[in-house]
């Protein structure tokens, strides 16, 4: 809820949230009715829009000061960062801290918004460190890091989107209403319970890649219709404006190279965001996640390989059914149209769309998951598995242990520790084996609660606080 914004003029039926939530307290206190609203000067109210931000600003400090003294003064943390757009198109940078509290549960908490320039790395870096200056946060501590560069590919509503109103939602439904009857009709539909129910657009999240692919399916759904509505528009909307924009997109939208893109992208999101889907369910465990990762590349290494006859025969199907033009495979393949048409290396229209397209963003893809997933993160994620509890401490392994804590938290173990670690390992696992608290655990956050409720946290401080390191990574809730 915006805290500030719009008219505050005090006397009309909506003067904005912040005298709103006044009003509405003074009605629950006499005292501030009559102090503060009734008889107060009229520069001694505080509804003044300075004072408003003084206010907030106490609020926001409060707040970063009991975060702050959360995460301790040699506390571990990790920073989540996302970039953001105010009502005025403005760069922000979000920053969440990531931390284990002290009472053992993991905590995400917003700490702080700034306004930036660009989101380049050096100008995130200078930002985020100012940040940490303010609030005393050490780089030292800091044992994570995670940037959603998902908003960059930001920008203003525009093309199909703007013809999203309530009233043409209504019509593409109708439309494809009609469009269901006829193929019903041609006996081209079969029937059942949900199979024929009507649906609009969906609008892709600023926010959520996935909810990309569901924009998709939904385009691929309503094709028909929308290129119905779309050339409705073109012809009969009173706004030239809309009518040029309606043409322009029913030009791009029946274009085989629309068409092409559409299915690639339906079938290669497919594949990766069932693993979106995956790495966010707090169910998911390390090593299945890790599993999941290989299956997509090996689905995506099968699709290049593979898969290019039966996509573009489903391509050629979906041009065939909405009458999209194919060119000849066969044909030599050129840019642009018209006077500006160039020739292309000789090739085919069939190793454009096979070599330069369809392989080239399966290959973007391939890499994308590799960087995302290189060895050492793998290698980071298979060995803290070896600390969950599932299956009765199935994955325990005091070796693997003993070398995520030599090899990913050097600064956090000396030679000393690393070896008194190995010890505690031992009468570790024989306290976990032999107490009905340690049984049936789900995850390695109940692990360490645990440890702290049975009061063995300080018996085994080593496990403690490698746990405590591990839960500051933000695996169990990666994006995309």
């Amino acid at each position: 809820m915006a805290f500030r914004g719009g008219d505050k003029s005090y006397d009309l039926s909506n003067c904005g949230n912040f005298i709103e939530l006044i009003k509405a307290f003074s009605r629950m206190n006499v005292d501030v009715e009559k102090v503060v609203l009734e008889n107060a000067p009229g520069n001694a109210k505080y509804i003044a829009p300075m004072i408003q931000k003084e206010i907030l600003h106490i609020f926001a400090n409060k707040v970063r000061k009991k975060i702050r003294e959360d995460v301790g003064e040699d506390g571990k943390f990790c920073i989540l960062v996302d970039e953001a757009l105010d009502e005025s198109q403005r760069e922000q940078m979000a920053i969440i801290l990531r931390f284990v509290g002290h009472d053992g549960f993991i905590q995400e908490q917003f700490f702080d918004i700034v306004s930036v320039h660009d989101t380049n790395s050096s100008t995130l870096k200078t930002k985020i460190c100012k940040v940490f200056g303010r609030h005393n946060l050490l780089v030292k501590n800091m044992c994570g890091q995670g940037y959603d560069g998902v908003s960059n590919m930001h920008g203003q509503l525009s093309g199909l989107q703007a013809f999203s109103s309530a009233k043409r939602h209504s019509k593409l439904k109708l439309t494809r209403k009609a469009e269901i009857q006829e193929l019903l009709d041609a006996g081209k539909l079969g029937t059942g319970r949900g199979v024929k129910q009507i649906r609009c657009l969906q609008r892709p999240g600023t926010t959520r890649w996935g909810s990309h692919i569901s924009s998709i399916r939904s385009l691929i759904d309503l094709f028909g219709a929308t290129k119905i509505l779309l050339d409705e528009i073109g012809h009969n909307e009173p706004s030239s404006q809309f009518r040029g924009e309606a043409e322009s997109i029913y030009i791009s939208m029946m274009s085989f190279d629309f068409a092409f893109a559409l299915l690639l992208l339906d079938k290669t999101m497919g594949f990766t965001d069932f693993l979106c889907q995956a790495l966010q369910s707090k169910s998911q465990d390390i090593v299945s996640a890790l599993n999941l990762v290989s299956s997509t590349k090996m689905k995506l290494d099968e699709l290049r390989n593979n898969g290019w006859d039966d996509f573009i025969k489903s391509v050629l199907s979906f041009c065939e059914q909405h009458d999209i033009c194919v060119p000849d495979m066969s044909a030599r393949h050129k840019m642009g149209r018209g006077r500006s048409c160039q020739q292309k290396d000789s090739i085919t229209f069939e190793h454009y769309y096979r070599i330069d397209v369809f392989n080239d963003v399966i290959d973007f893809q391939l890499v994308e998951l590799n960087t995302r997933f290189p060895e050492q993160t793998m290698e980071l994620l298979y060995l803290t598995s070896a600390l969950d509890p599932r299956n009765s401490f199935k994955r325990f392994s005091i070796d693997d242990i003993c070398n995520l804590a030599e090899k990913f938290y050097p600064g956090d173990f000396t030679t000393t520790e690393l070896q008194a670690l190995n010890q505690q390992l031992g009468f570790y696992k024989i306290d976990m084996d032999r107490l009905p608290a340690f049984k049936n655990l789900d995850s390695i956050h109940e692990l360490l609660k645990c440890l702290l409720d049975t009061g063995l946290a300080h018996t085994y401080h080593l496990v403690d606080r490698l746990i405590r390191l591990v839960l500051t990574l933000p695996v169990s809730t990666a994006k995309t």
